[in-house]
């Protein structure tokens, strides 16, 4: 999308990593196909320009665990249900893949196997980079009594209005701050919501932690399927920081509603959460942040993703190489 080819944000790679941009695959294809016959593991993943092509290149030339990460499996689903083409699925699905990883947990792994035909899969959830997101002391240009930081998408756009401008509206002392892009101007904005465009990572935890707490707000068909975990919510806890969030199944494998995080479905609980004294607000942040750094770090999931590749069958594995 020319949006997020304009706005990438690029982080430093680890030792011996190699990140390359191309225009299109042809002009790579003899380069790929190289490093893919030497990979111990080779992953494709959703929302892949070139998805089908790369798909079969990985199934051709991997001996090695063949993967498909789906970072976007209710959007998958959702078009397959309206029969929409989703240019990055391999026209015979994804049965041919070792295994198959999803961002999403809960009911839409079982899809996964039933729709399109994966035979393996695991949730690999987000996670956070504790060493880019941590406590930082607030920035004056970011405080508020409650912030958001998201993309605009139309298909949350009601419970946008609804815990987010609602509370504004209703508390016009309060300096109220959003974060992201694409925002028409239809949007509702006050004169105490503020806005601030794109935000690297590097912007995020000042942002977070310049405001006494943050909201979440999930998308329509995350929220719907449940077990899909936003980024920001381990972001912004990591940073420390009061996390109000809609409701959806399987929060409580993440975050424990009324410890660790707290639950909002109208504008008056958003206002009941911001009467919490500071105390309270801290004791919620501080055990977020807690159970984030304990199971939702990037190293976490690295470990995941090993034990994923250790339960797959001897013959899809590296040892099938020998």
């Amino acid at each position: 999308m020319p949006y997020y080819a304009s706005t990438r944000d690029l982080w430093a790679l680890p030792q011996g990593g190699l990140l390359q941009f191309y225009g299109s695959l042809p002009e790579v294809r003899d380069e790929a196909l190289r490093e893919l016959r030497e990979a111990d593991l080779a992953m494709v993943t959703s929302y892949c320009p070139d998805g089908s092509e790369a798909a079969q290149l990985v199934l051709e030339h991997v001996s090695g665990v063949r993967a498909f990460y789906d970072m976007d499996t209710p959007v998958t689903l959702d078009c397959l249900r309206s029969a929409s083409p989703v240019a990055y699925l391999p026209a015979g699905g994804l049965g041919a893949f070792d295994l198959v990883l999803s961002y999403t947990g809960g009911r839409a792994l079982r899809e996964l196997q039933t729709r399109l035909g994966a035979r393996v899969v695991a949730p690999l959830y987000g996670s956070v980079d504790p060493e880019t997101h941590f406590p930082v002391s607030p920035v004056d240009s970011f405080r508020s009594a409650l912030s958001y930081l998201g993309t605009f998408a139309e298909d949350r756009q009601q419970a946008v209005e609804e815990l987010f401008v609602e509370p504004a509206r209703r508390s016009p002392g309060e300096r109220f701050l959003i974060g992201g892009a694409q925002y028409p101007e239809t949007f509702p904005w006050m004169e105490n919501i503020f806005f601030t465009g794109h935000l690297e990572p590097a912007q995020h935890p000042a942002f977070f932690c310049s405001g006494r707490a943050t909201l979440n707000v999930t998308r329509r068909a995350m929220a719907e399927y449940g077990y899909c975990p936003s980024g920001r919510l381990f972001e912004a806890a990591a940073c420390g920081v009061p996390l109000l969030s809609d409701g959806w199944e399987g929060m409580d494998a993440f975050f424990t509603p009324g410890t660790e995080i707290l639950r909002v479905d109208t504008a008056e609980d958003v206002l009941g959460k911001l009467s919490l004294s500071d105390n309270e607000l801290k004791r919620v942040a501080e055990a977020a942040r807690e159970r984030v750094l304990r199971e939702h770090t990037n190293e976490q999931r690295v470990l995941d993703l090993e034990r994923c590749l250790e339960g797959l069958p001897v013959r899809d594995t590296m040892a099938a190489k020998a």
